[in-house]
């Protein structure tokens, strides 16, 4: 296929999924909105090029955002007028029940957007903010397109030379940082020097355009080292703002991002709740396992102090059967392999076929913060690749800090994190939304949906017999789903409250039973984000009570398999919606009897 008519097809697939007019001549309710939303996503991707990119629209790959004053207004004033068009093109009471769903997603996502606009203010206040047009410019189209690579290749060239006018409004935009997050923002700036200076090359791989593409990076590299000048200086001096959102606004956005029908504070309580049952559940399996591993020593008491110290010490000695750094790549794949069996075998869910997932040594720029993650196909791109990436401990690394990473990541903490991030959490989740008939829940994702269900599944699969009931696999299972629990916990003590960096550091690393290291990325990642750490704990809980209600309800009719199509079905969607969709998928009453 040429280039003209690969972006002809690509533009049908963005923009025209849905037909405009019905079969007698004239437009359904669910088609006027159907094309509300394309005349509205095309006018966005025309002012946000890059975000087009991330959705895997290509066309516009060569272009990068006008982030002037001038321009974001006009993107403020673009959700204003959809928003304000919704209800008056777009009868809601005439709409099918699917429509009536997608209407109130698409309406949410513009009362968000204009709320947090208005509310926060990026560009002025996060230096991250133009990282992702710095670096994610070049790395998507590289990765993450099906175009030819010449023409990826030819579009990261035009975009390189587009660069140091992000620089430069970041230099004249950038107020008073707060100084966490202006930290994380020069260390993500060192490493899009080396991207340009090393990694962009063996992304692009041989090709005849290395000249051109070597004179773009030079002048990249030239910029952002003054850029790097700017940040570590002038606004270094000037870093003075508050990271902290305060209750008000984390109320507010909680409820906003979460879409659960709870409070932040309802929230809090439950997952407390939550923390200290899932720390009995270690204690159980500790005590089980201790003399598996100290078959000389009494159990500690069966006091709190004793309960902390049977399950901190078990935990340490099955952190000692983990593999070496060299091996990680080779038993990540093994891990997949042995998942993807038990998953054929159990009929748990329908796995993607063709499977275009790919497990592969995560880019040495993207190391330091964990040891994997899914970087999925953009959902208008579906052909592209998928990556789990696993990641050796970058060759800077202390023998210690190896050493403690090494631990976290054990054997069987190594399976636990494969459920989650690739088979069945988010590659086997995503690839499954990625086939959704809606447009609007392909391009507006639940974040709380996506991280629910792989935190769902890590406990889900061990129950269904994952593991044949090793121990030690539980134990890890257990403490993986504590950090959730804890994660929850932690995003509304920091940013609600007071608490300081060292009490912060004592919960995690006392109560929560995390490595330092472990702990200290967590709390910087706390004051980078906010409610984004709530979203695992308030997925999970979600699909773990429909999985329950449901099963319950049908008793031996239940079908797992079955069950779990139902929810992947309808793409990511807010879990609000979840139980009223998939009862109607399964066949079941609306609401269950009483």
């Amino acid at each position: 296929m040429d280039k003209s008519s690969w972006r002809a097809a690509l533009s049908g697939i963005s923009i025209g999924i849905f037909t405009t007019l019905s079969a007698f001549g004239q437009p359904s309710e669910d088609q006027k909105l159907d094309g509300l939303f394309n005349d509205y996503l095309e006018k966005h991707f025309q002012q946000q090029p890059l975000d087009a990119t991330g959705q895997g629209d290509h066309r516009w790959d060569n272009q990068l955002d006008d982030i002037s004053p001038s321009a974001r207004a006009g993107w403020l004033t673009l959700a204003q007028a959809t928003l304000a068009a919704l209800p008056r093109q777009v009868d809601y009471a005439k709409l099918s029940r699917d429509g009536q769903i997608d209407f109130e997603i698409f309406q949410h996502q513009l009362t968000t957007e204009i709320w947090e606009t208005k509310t926060f203010h990026p560009f002025e206040e996060d230096p991250r903010t133009y990282g992702a047009y710095i670096s994610d410019s070049t790395y998507l189209p590289l990765t993450h397109s099906t175009l030819p690579q010449e023409t990826n290749i030819a579009n990261c060239i035009a975009r390189m030379a587009q660069l140091p006018r992000i620089v430069a409004e970041a230099e004249k935009t950038l107020t008073h940082p707060a100084k966490p997050i202006l930290q994380t923002a020069i260390l993500q700036n060192q490493g899009a020097i080396d991207f340009y200076q090393h990694d962009l090359f063996q992304f692009a791989g041989p090709t005849p355009q290395l000249p051109q593409l070597q004179a773009a990076a030079s002048n990249v590299v030239a910029s952002l080292q003054e850029y790097q000048k700017f940040l570590e200086g002038p606004l270094a001096a000037r870093a003075t703002g508050e990271w902290r959102i305060g209750k008000a606004k984390f109320a507010e956005k909680f409820a906003r991002e979460t879409q659960a029908g709870l409070t932040a504070e309802q929230n809090l309580a439950e997952a407390r709740s939550e923390f200290d049952r899932v720390r009995r559940d270690m204690y159980v399996v500790s005590r089980q396992l201790w003399c598996q591993y100290f078959p000389t020593e009494p159990l500690p008491p069966d006091d709190a102090q004793g309960q902390r110290e049977t399950i901190t010490r078990v935990v340490h000695a099955v952190n000692q059967e983990h593999g070496k750094p060299g091996d990680l790549l080779k038993d990540a794949r093994a891990t997949v392999a042995k998942i993807q069996t038990f998953i054929r075998q159990k009929n748990y869910v329908t796995l993607p076929d063709p499977d275009l997932c790919q497990v592969i040594e995560m880019p040495e720029f993207r190391r330091g913060n964990s040891l994997a993650y899914l970087d999925n196909a953009p959902p208008l791109d579906p052909g592209a690749g998928s990556y789990y990436a696993i990641s050796p401990p970058p060759a800077d690394w202390s023998p210690e800090r190896v050493q403690s990473f090494l631990e976290e990541y054990n054997h069987f903490m190594l399976q636990v994190l494969t459920i989650h991030e690739a088979y069945p959490g988010h590659y086997v989740q995503l690839a499954h939304a990625a086939q959704a008939e809606s447009l609007i829940r392909k391009i507006y994702q639940s974040g709380v949906y996506v991280e629910g269900w792989a935190v769902y599944g890590e406990v889900t699969m061990l129950n269904e017999g994952y593991g044949q009931g090793d121990l030690r696999l539980r134990l890890m299972q257990l403490k993986f789903y504590l950090r959730a629990v804890a994660n929850s916990i932690l995003d509304y003590q920091m940013h609600c409250t007071s608490k300081t960096d060292d009490e912060a550091m004592a919960f995690l690393t006392q109560e929560a039973f995390q490595s330092e290291g472990e702990a200290r990325l967590k709390l910087i990642r706390a004051k980078q984000s906010s409610v984004q750490l709530s979203t695992y704990f308030v997925g999970r809980m979600a699909h773990y009570h429909l999985h329950q209600q449901i099963e319950r309800e049908l008793g031996g009719r239940f079908n797992l398999g079955r069950y779990h199509d139902a929810v992947l079905s309808p793409g990511s969607i807010p879990v609000k919606y979840l139980p009223e969709i998939v009862r109607t998928r399964l066949g079941l009453p609306a609401a269950a009897p009483h």
